[in-house]
């Protein structure tokens, strides 16, 4: 039983492929940026059916609740899904 477990395991993690440094970089900068503090979003806009309209949303993520450095959020990120250290460095707007 204990073998078909670890082969299972292993097929699977052979499924899943490896994730480029390239797109590693871009998933784990967009999850920086959201350690850095509430993301706040806004629409706005008028349609000739229902007249104007407003909407609006709010997240945090634990890592902002946390409190962790992004910088330290992105190089962790990059690490967990490649194995490897980033290829560039982490590109953040708003610091």
């Amino acid at each position: 039983m204990k073998r078909l477990i670890i082969i299972g395991t292993a097929l699977l993690v052979a499924a899943c492929g490896q994730i480029s440094p390239e797109r590693a970089a871009d998933r784990c900068e967009e999850r920086a940026r959201a350690a850095q503090g509430p993301q706040v979003g806004l629409t706005m806009g008028v349609n000739s059916s229902s007249g104007g309209f407003v909407g609006g949303g709010i997240s945090i993520s634990s890592d902002a609740i946390l409190g962790r450095d992004p910088l330290e959020v992105y190089e962790s990120c990059v690490i967990d899904l490649t194995g490897q250290p980033p290829i560039r460095p982490v590109r953040l707007r708003d610091i």
